[in-house]
């Protein structure tokens, strides 16, 4: 009882240390973000290839963002996160990339101009919900489905801003769709208007008209 007492006191000292840690993030990301006003965050699978479909469609995306006056914010590693680095640097914009240190996956791009490096998700999610005026998002995996419902959480709730939240590929998003109006609204545990707060369509040119009918910068 006694050892199992001092391994609980030990565990919630490190919590207590720890912080520190958690304010010199939020405290790096707060001096650095502003500078990459305005932005749209775009999130994707680490696991498009340069081929695919996927890191096509980001890669014009991204440009597109930059022509239309915006900067491009992702989460910094391979596939669609590099493709929108890609495309917003060589289109001469910002490109941040918010890198988080994992086992596997997520290796830094080399295409972000501005870069922050993060230990812990929560606080780099602030980062990107809070320095951005939109949200794009490409096909992903669970990392991706993660930040799409924090985001139609939080506007759900009236926790944010209301922002554009854009789905591309219809096809892709379509079984997730269905789900939500067969289920989700038949069950009752969402409302018509939930199903309002994002869009999807096929084209970065769909997306961009999107963001620019909605967005005042």
């Amino acid at each position: 009882m006694a050892e199992n007492q001092y391994l609980v006191d030990d565990f919630t000292l490190k919590d207590s240390w720890r912080m520190f840690r958690f304010m010199s993030e939020f405290v790096d990301g707060f001096e650095v973000m502003p500078e990459s006003h305005p932005a749209v965050t775009i999130f994707g699978s680490s696991r498009a290839k340069p081929q695919s479909p996927s890191y096509k469609t980001t890669l014009t995306m991204a440009r597109l963002l930059v022509e239309n006056g915006f900067n491009v914010i992702s989460g910094g590693g391979p596939g669609v996160m590099e493709a929108a680095n890609k495309g917003a640097a060589e289109a001469g914009g910002k490109s941040v990339g918010l890198h988080i240190h994992l086992p596997e996956e997520q290796k830094a791009n080399e295409y972000a101009n501005i870069r922050l490096e993060f230990r812990y998700f929560f606080i780099r999610k602030v980062m990107f919900v809070k320095y951005a005026v939109a949200y794009i998002i490409m096909p992903g995996g669970f990392g991706t489905l993660d930040e799409l419902f924090e985001a139609l959480t939080l506007i759900q709730t009236k926790r944010i801003r209301s922002f554009p939240v854009i789905l591309i590929d219809s096809g892709y998003w379509k079984g997730l769709l269905d789900w939500f109006r067969k289920t989700l609204l038949k069950e009752n545990t969402i409302s018509d208007s939930d199903l309002e707060i994002f869009s999807v369509v096929d084209t970065p040119e769909e997306a961009m008209g999107i963001i620019k009918r909605r967005v005042i910068v």
